[in-house]
């Protein structure tokens, strides 16, 4: 039977996913919110709809005959959309509502770990006073991790000793008008994410992937929704090894054991301390940026997983080409915290082939491991007279390359080339002095634990 996959969201993760779908027999539609140009050029389809309205996105579900649904935002997943194209008949590759609260509810996440005996779970308490959990902060013989309980996009934590002081952390709580809190102890190490594809209780996992979350270079300022990120050829990152890899898939697979009749992909963040990975969050679907590092070099047919998770048959092994990634994103000037929008996107698919024309020819080859790059839009206003930024992150460049450093060099130029005046990117990411900077700090840490 041929497929009709309906893809819901407009944002870079998203561009990914159609990306992956796109080769696959069959027919891609979207929708989004916003009218993301790389979707609408792959999709056969597209709507622009309120993506957190079940209502709308089954709607326009019946009209396009899905047989498949993938949710990209949590947003939508918190607002019950898989819940509702799954009753229409539309087999959701994303959690339901309740399974979501994993990623949806840190207080509940937190719970649930405890409960389930999950490993990798950090010392907390949940609040619904803040003047309890202001007296929790003083009480408490560390520093702590300061998160609100429902989603913020990334940008609601602060943790007491890196970003705040223990009275600028009451302050937020006071001032912040949260209902729900967490607070938990603060974990040092090196943070790292690996996704996995979930369905009938089974789990296949990709490559490990460390994202960078503060929005200036050498990791200073506020956090936003990710600025970039990379992943190494091997599934492990150059300050971890194989044995932290798996115990962070261990960490996964107790976790889908407990969740009854979880689907979609399940996301662990960890950080890696000197006992190994703690969990930092889960999320219950891609990570943005780092979908963009683990579907460019998945071989295996996306489409495949998404059939197998539905009719219930094993989910394909996972191969992955034996690359590395760097996933740069361009963000307007000022963000995040008083971003300027308007300014024109210069960048195009033609600017990216000549990047990897110039690359391909001085690495020789046109192996599997030949040198690549890929364009991802996200928030952008497409217009008649072209692409244009606003507020919020604008467009992802991803190289691809056998060494990081060579990734790095491919997303650099491509940024370049394109030029970036009202725009801003983390040039220091997936570079050897960064990397290098996680590997000595893990082994200090390390060390400290001998």
């Amino acid at each position: 039977m041929s497929e009709t996959v309906l893809l819901v969201g407009g944002g870079g993760r998203e561009h990914a996913i159609a990306r992956s779908l796109s080769d696959s027999p069959g027919e891609l539609y979207a929708c989004a919110g916003n009218r993301n140009p790389g979707i609408v050029a792959l999709a056969d389809g597209f709507e622009a709809l309120d993506t957190t309205n079940p209502t709308a996105v089954t709607t326009y579900a019946r009209e396009v005959d899905a047989t498949l649904a993938v949710i990209g935002p949590e947003a939508a997943l918190a607002a019950g959309v898989a819940d509702a194209l799954d009753d229409a008949g539309v087999y959701t590759f994303g959690p339901q509502e309740a399974e979501a609260r994993i990623e949806t509810d840190k207080a509940f996440q937190r719970r649930f770990m405890r409960e389930h005996d999950i490993p990798g779970c950090p010392d907390f308490e949940t609040f619904e006073d803040m003047d309890a959990a202001c007296e929790y902060i003083d009480e408490y013989d560390g520093d702590l991790a300061v998160k609100p309980a429902g989603l913020t996009g990334g940008k609601g934590v602060r943790v007491i000793g890196e970003q705040c002081t223990a009275e600028e952390a009451k302050e937020y709580l006071r001032n912040s008008g949260y209902d729900r809190v967490v607070l938990e102890e603060r974990l040092v190490g090196e943070e790292f994410t690996v996704q996995a594809f979930v369905a009938n209780g089974q789990l296949r996992v990709t490559p490990a992937v460390q994202d960078h979350k503060r929005a200036y270079e050498g990791d200073e300022g506020p956090n936003t929704g990710g600025m970039g990120s990379y992943s190494d050829a091997s599934l492990h990152l150059p300050f971890m090894d194989e044995d932290d890899y798996m115990d962070a898939v261990e960490v996964l697979r107790a976790t889908v054991g407990a969740l009854d009749g979880y689907k979609g992909v399940l996301y662990g963040q960890f950080m890696l301390t000197e006992t190994g990975p703690r969990v930092v969050e889960f999320n219950a679907r891609f990570g943005d940026p780092e979908a963009m590092n683990t579907l460019p070099v998945l071989n295996t047919d996306f489409l495949e997983v998404l059939t197998a998770a539905r009719d219930e048959d094993p989910l394909p092994q996972l191969s992955f080409r034996p690359m590395a990634t760097v996933c740069k994103y361009a963000v307007p000037d000022g963000y995040p915290t008083d971003p300027d929008a308007g300014a024109q996107v210069t960048i195009d698919d033609d600017v990216i082939a000549d990047v990897v024309t110039d690359h391909r020819e001085q690495s020789g080859g046109d192996s599997e491991t030949a040198p690549e790059a890929m364009l991802f839009y996200a928030s952008v206003d497409d217009r008649e007279d072209g692409i244009y930024t606003t507020t919020s992150r604008s467009y992802a460049v991803v190289g691809l390359a056998e060494t990081i450093s060579d990734a790095e060099a491919i997303a650099e130029e491509a940024l370049q080339r394109a030029g970036t005046e009202g725009l801003r990117v983390r040039h220091d990411i997936g570079r050897a002095d960064l990397v290098q900077q996680r590997i000595d700090h893990m082994d200090d840490i390390r060390g400290g634990a001998d």
